[in-house]
């Protein structure tokens, strides 16, 4: 069960209690399901009860209660703890694996992931300034909306609808991807920098971060071909496998080793790999099953900035989990590795996809 497919089961059990009469709402659009916080339990929690104490005139804990059985009794779920003033802490069976369900979601759907129908057969017109950025802005938005089934037409002249702030200076000496990103990167009320920090092969750059996890990915799974092993979504540790030790080198040393070359060092360079990756999957699984609702968001409000920062956040979320993919010294690939590999590239995916609705190139080497 992904937490896509989990979310969409906590409001059916919300519209099962408004059916049985126990609540008084309106079901709402989507419930946010992320990983326990601190206090919780399970595998994710979710706030619902919360959201929907206050209209449907309850308090939270009871309203917490009434759907907890309702959760409680769906295949697919082993548990449904409730902590604090009303969150629904919830443990899957062992079969029901979060990681495995998402993973093969997105290789199944590929770039297409996280396209839905939220705007189906609508036509959103933008109407810009002659203004180099609302330019852009406008180009991905048409992209953005395209996602979600709409159509979205470009015309300039008054009465305007879409003006974020204009750049400062031409942005076009910082080359075409870093003159994207710094266009739309900045919320639209901000003022982008056109500056060169866009073009630094550093970890405060948030473009390189992106483009360079990316690369990484697939350096990896390059490697990984030349090891004789590709990616299979599965179970992540392997219970007979020895775990990797505290000193285990940041970057796999192997004879086919294909190091992405780089200028200056490595962004958030790789911590000492913990010996369980577990913290880190989860720290993945997140923003990898929030994608759809970002394209939606984004599509919706006309903001590309959602999918840029979003992209930043799978980066960073991906790349501290990269040292664990490859197997290291004398170990032989295992189903682990492949599964390890199979959600890098999952991630992989996602910042391509995202990239390429941004107008900027994913590079295969950076």
């Amino acid at each position: 069960m992904t937490p896509v497919e989990l979310s969409r089961t906590v409001l059916s059990a919300v519209r099962r209690a408004v059916d049985d009469g126990e609540l008084s709402v309106t079901v709402p659009e989507r419930a946010v399901v992320t990983e326990p916080g601190p206090g919780g339990c399970g595998d994710f929690a979710t706030s619902i009860a919360l959201q929907l104490a206050r209209p449907a005139g309850q308090p939270p804990l009871r309203v917490a209660e009434i759907l907890r059985p309702r959760l409680a009794g769906t295949a697919g779920i082993r548990d449904v703890v409730v902590t604090g003033p009303g969150f629904l802490n919830i443990s899957l069976d062992a079969q029901a694996d979060p990681v495995t369900g998402l993973v093969r979601e997105i290789r199944r759907q590929g770039a297409r992931y996280g396209h839905g129908d939220a705007l189906a057969g609508q036509v959103v017109a933008l109407r810009v300034p002659y203004e180099v950025r609302a330019e852009v802005v406008a180009d991905a938005v048409v992209r953005i909306v395209g996602t979600q089934g709409g159509r979205a037409t470009v015309e300039h002249g008054e009465p305007v609808n879409l003006r974020p702030v204009p750049a400062p200076e031409d942005p076009a000496p910082l080359g075409p991807d870093a003159a994207q990103w710094a266009l739309l990167h900045p919320a639209p009320h901000d003022r982008p920098r056109i500056t060169a920090d866009h073009l630094v092969q550093r970890e405060g750059n948030p473009l390189f971060r992106v483009r360079y996890a990316h690369a990484r990915v697939r350096s990896l799974s390059r490697n990984a071909a030349r090891l004789g092993f590709t990616a299979e979504p599965g179970p992540l540790t392997a219970a007979n496998a020895p775990h990797p030790t505290p000193n285990r080198p940041t970057t796999p040393h192997h004879p086919h080793h294909d190091p992405t070359p780089h200028h200056g060092p490595t962004p958030h360079p790789d911590p000492t790999p913990t010996p369980d990756p577990t913290p880190l999957v989860r720290a993945l699984l997140t923003p990898l099953a929030d994608h759809p609702r970002i394209l939606t968001a984004a599509a919706t409000h006309r903001a590309p900035d959602r999918v840029a920062r979003h992209l930043v956040t799978v980066a960073d979320a991906v790349l501290p989990l990269l040292p664990f993919v490859l197997p290291v010294g004398e170990e032989k690939p295992s189903a682990a590795h492949r599964a390890r590999l199979a959600l890098a590239e999952a991630a992989g995916t996602v910042l391509a996809g995202g990239l390429s609705l941004l107008g900027i190139d994913a590079p295969e080497h950076l």
